[in-house]
């Protein structure tokens, strides 16, 4: 018997237990990360009464694997423009519940004795909700589409990138033993510096590699080089003392911006959900059951809180947002649970040795007890909003309306607004880049040019090939004010001080000699009229040099147009609307799509056949065929089934386009066999048969050409052959006559075949 390694053996216990643990789930109506939690605990070897893992190392490791791919896809599906577009209801509401549920879970364990790390871990365990079970809940109850909805899914993606930096600085903190506040604000600032080179550096560069590639990008390729991609970048950030699921988030975010990003999301899915059903597997193999049984108070106590301060903060949260007090009801108790993100951190506490080993088993059950309450929590918010505008003080229901009515209105940026975050924007990203460049001059360039260059030689021309590099980019800290429209504008209106406006010119360049001097001072040691010398050199360089400064916009244009390549694909393939169809909104017009069916009565027509605009009303703008748009066709331009047809008019309009679009075509009513119209759902009812007919001397068939015969028209029937003996005929044509004896080879339906035959 060949010897079989135990993770095989071990993998295939877990994925049966997985699989039929999920169908039961599936079949109850419930959340599959549950089913997978109890398939964990199942396997594991705290019920001795059924086969379990043997080596549980291994599956921690597939389990660490999971949470990368997780992590990865969950990057895959975040945006910087949905962050920015979350709303100050979003980043006030996941604030909220963030901070004051870390704070209670903290409280609450230093009140039950627990250590000061268990304390910490308990307070970020509990601190956010499941992006997973909430979504899975908003569909079984259709509530997706909902106004509500919309919120809690842009708290949630908020909530996810807070619990990133949660990580790190958890895991800071554990590692150090000691919780001191500038080495917390250090690990802070570090986190958020490579932040911006991933991304910044990441955003200009892996699109335009995969650009490059495309031809040669297919499904297989496509998949080996974006794990390649993730794995890469996670052995980057744990290299760097960062958490390796930081690194997959980090990449799968910069890949969110190319246009593969659906194929590469698609094609990831199945890996994605293979590695994570193990790790929940491993999850719940952590659970002992005798533990949760001696730990049952705990247990019922942070569910209670769970459900309870979640709902009360979210309420709160989005209320200070702007909410009115029904729809932040409804927006709280959608968020009254815990889930794999709990898991996850509960994992890192495990694997750096710093929590209880209780405590892993107490989350899980609570994520279960709040996952099974989720439904029910949304279900029936609206009536407890009900209740409580019925028992509330009419002067608290006036003053939580005046309250959201007031926060929920438009707020106007002035232009000194705009101009001072462009200012902020500008500098803390060049910044960096240019920090990052320092840094990496002096880890590489800088012993090459103490080894091959004479002293004092090396440390100038190491600063001077630095500040070289950093030129583009200290040119745009000091240029960019040209180009900024609220600048020009405060700059050529007349009532303006224009002080403060100098007062920023100055701090740029201000900014850019603080950054040479801080290159100077690391590698050059000589006097002050050098110093001197040198940054009005690289001032006059960067005032004067016109090529930098159009190199510098070229590569801002660059990076503005990845930026922007999402969106405008997803408005090319109709997945959004132009931006110009917000305007045509408020005049009872608006842009539908439709896609043509394979039996329409469009299908094979011409838009002059159509003539959509004189008997509807309407105007066909565009066709998407497959990836080809067709802007503004003409009359002679064909419809074809499958293609999506883009129409602007009124909602009156469009359903009666809407109508006739899907209308099938009628058989005709003029005496001849009506076809037969079958779909796939009947299709087993109906099936062709090949049957042979002796032609009678007194058949009236017997003399008459095949057209004439009308076997097709009459008897929706196909003649495909006659047989005459040692003569034999194939297909024969329209005008073959048919004589008395011949043998006909006829297929059609048995039905109709009968009936010819009688």
């Amino acid at each position: 018997m060949n010897h079989l390694p135990p993770i095989i053996s071990d993998l295939a216990l877990i994925l049966l237990y997985a699989g039929v643990t999920t169908l039961l789930f599936k079949r109850l109506r419930q959340p599959l990360v549950l089913g997978y939690v109890v398939a964990g605990i199942l396997a594991s070897q705290h019920i001795p009464y059924l086969p379990h893992v043997t080596d549980i190392d291994n599956i921690h490791v597939w389990g660490e694997i999971g949470v990368i791919f997780l992590l990865f896809s969950l990057g895959l599906h975040f945006s910087f423009k949905k962050l920015l577009q979350a709303g100050g209801t979003a980043v006030i509401g996941a604030t909220t519940i963030m901070t004051s549920m870390m704070l209670t879970g903290i409280s609450l364990g230093f009140l039950m004795g627990w250590r000061k790390t268990d304390a910490l871990f308990l307070g970020g365990m509990i601190a956010m909700s499941s992006t997973t079970i909430i979504y899975k809940a908003f569909e079984d109850l259709g509530v997706v589409k909902k106004q509500f909805a919309s919120t809690v899914l842009s708290i949630l993606i908020l909530e996810d990138i807070l619990a990133i930096v949660l990580m790190v600085v958890l895991s800071t903190v554990s590692v150090s033993k000691q919780f001191e506040g500038w080495e917390m604000i250090e690990s802070i600032l570090s986190l958020g510096f490579f932040l911006v080179i991933w991304f910044v550096v990441g955003l200009y560069i892996v699109p335009q590699l995969l650009r490059a590639f495309r031809k040669w990008l297919n499904h297989e390729t496509l998949l080996v080089v974006a794990i390649g991609l993730c794995l890469g970048m996670v052995v980057f950030a744990a290299h760097v003392g960062f958490s390796p699921a930081l690194g997959a988030f980090v990449m799968g975010s910069i890949l969110c911006e190319t246009i593969e990003a659906d194929d590469i999301n698609r094609l990831i899915s199945p890996v994605k959900d293979l590695f994570a059903a193990v790790f929940f597997v491993s999850v719940g193999m952590m659970v002992n059951p005798t533990m949760l049984v001696s730990h049952a108070g705990p247990v019922l106590l942070l569910t209670v809180v769970v459900m309870v301060g979640m709902s009360f903060f979210g309420t709160l949260g989005t209320m200070l947002g702007g909410l009115p007090l029904k729809a932040a009801l409804r927006c709280g108790f959608s968020l009254s649970q815990i889930g794999e993100f709990s898991f996850i951190i509960a994992s890192l506490g495990m694997t750096l040795g710093v929590i209880s080993d209780f405590l892993y088993p107490i989350v899980v059950a609570v994520s279960v007890l709040t996952t099974f309450a989720t439904p029910y929590m949304i279900r029936y918010s609206p009536n407890v909003g009900d209740w409580l505008e019925m028992r509330m003080p009419r002067r608290w229901l006036e003053f939580f309306t005046r309250f959201s009515s007031g926060s929920k209105g438009s707020y106007h940026r002035t232009h000194w607004q705009k101009l001072y975050a462009s200012t902020a924007r500008i500098l803390l990203i060049y910044t960096v880049i240019c920090i990052a460049i320092f840094l990496l001059a002096s880890q590489l360039l800088l012993p090459l040019c103490h080894r091959y260059i004479a002293t004092p030689w090396d440390g100038i021309a190491c600063a001077l090939c630095t500040v070289l590099c950093m030129a583009p980019f200290l040119q745009a800290i000091v240029h960019h004010h040209k180009s900024s429209l609220p600048y020009r504008a405060l700059w050529a209106d007349g009532q303006v001080q224009r002080g403060p406006l100098v007062a920023l010119v100055l701090l740029r360049y201000g900014w850019v000699i603080a950054l040479i001097v801080l290159v100077l001072s690391r590698m050059v040691q000589v006097s002050v009229a050098i110093y001197v010398a040198f940054i009005s050199f690289v001032l006059l360089i960067i005032i004067v040099s016109r090529t930098m400064r159009r190199q510098m916009m070229r590569m801002e244009a660059r990076f503005h147009k990845q930026l922007e390549v999402r969106e405008r694909q997803a408005i090319f393939m109709g997945t959004k609307k132009p931006a110009y169809a917000a305007h045509l909104i408020t005049r009872d017009i608006h842009i539908e799509s439709f896609e043509i069916p394979v039996c329409s009565t469009w299908a094979g027509k011409t838009f002059m056949q159509l003539n959509i605009g004189r008997r509807f009303g309407a105007h066909v703008m565009s066709i998407l065929r497959g990836h080809l748009r067709i802007y503004i066709p003409g009359g002679n331009e064909q419809v074809f089934p499958g293609d999506k047809v883009f129409i602007v008019g009124t909602d009156a309009q469009l359903h009666q386009v809407e109508a006739e679009i899907n209308q099938l075509p009628t058989p005709s009513e003029d005496g001849t066999y009506k076809p037969s119209h079958i779909d796939f759902k009947t299709s087993l009812d109906h099936h062709m048969s090949l049957r042979q007919i002796t032609l009678a001397p007194s058949n009236p068939l017997v003399g008459c050409t095949v057209a004439e015969s009308q076997l097709r028209e009459t008897y929706h029937v196909l003649l495909v052959g006659i047989d005459r003996g040692d003569e034999k005929l194939v297909a024969p044509n329209a005008d073959e006559v048919l004589l008395a004896g011949d043998l006909l080879w006829v297929v059609g339906e048995e039905k109709d075949l009968k009936r010819l035959v009688r």
